[in-house]
C-alpha cells in the first residue's frame, strides 16, 4: 500500500496539473484501468484514455486550484478543494470533494467528485 505521504504529493501533483498542466499530465496521475466518476452519480468512465480526453475541455481555459483540506486513511483520500475557472468570458468558481483510492505506486485507481450544479458560482 502507498503511504499516507505518497497519496497527499499525488493529491498536490493532481491539483498542480488541474491548475497548470495538460490534460496528459492529470490523466498520467492515474492508473491505466482507473474509474472517473465526476460528479458522481455520471456514467464513470474507465482507462487512461477516456480519463484524459474527459480532463482536455480543461486545456482551453485558465485554471487556479487550492487545496482547502484533505484526510488519508489507509489507500484513500478524500479533500476539499477550488477551482477558479477563467474562460475569458466568466469566471466559474466549484469546491468539490473529490473521494480517491490509489495503488501501491500512488496511481490513481478511482476518483469521485462530489459536487452538483448547486455548488457552481459564476462571476
Amino acid at each position: 500500500m502507498a503511504s499516507a505521504d505518497d497519496i497527499r504529493s499525488t493529491v498536490s501533483k493532481y491539483l498542480d496539473a488541474v491548475g497548470g498542466g495538460t490534460s496528459a499530465d492529470v490523466a498520467a496521475l492515474y492508473a491505466d484501468d482507473a474509474t472517473l466518476e465526476d460528479p458522481v452519480g455520471t456514467e464513470p468512465l474507465v482507462g487512461r484514455e477516456a480519463i484524459e480526453k474527459f480532463y482536455s475541455a480543461l486545456d482551453a481555459v485558465q485554471v487556479k486550484t487550492e487545496l482547502l483540506n484533505v484526510r488519508v486513511a489507509g489507500d484513500t483520500a478524500a479533500f476539499h478543494f477550488r477551482v477558479v475557472t477563467d474562460t475569458g468570458e466568466q469566471t466559474i468558481t466549484i469546491e468539490p470533494i473529490d473521494v480517491m483510492t490509489f495503488d501501491d505506486q500512488a496511481r490513481i485507481t478511482s476518483m469521485r467528485a462530489v459536487w452538483s450544479q448547486d455548488d457552481i458560482s459564476f462571476g
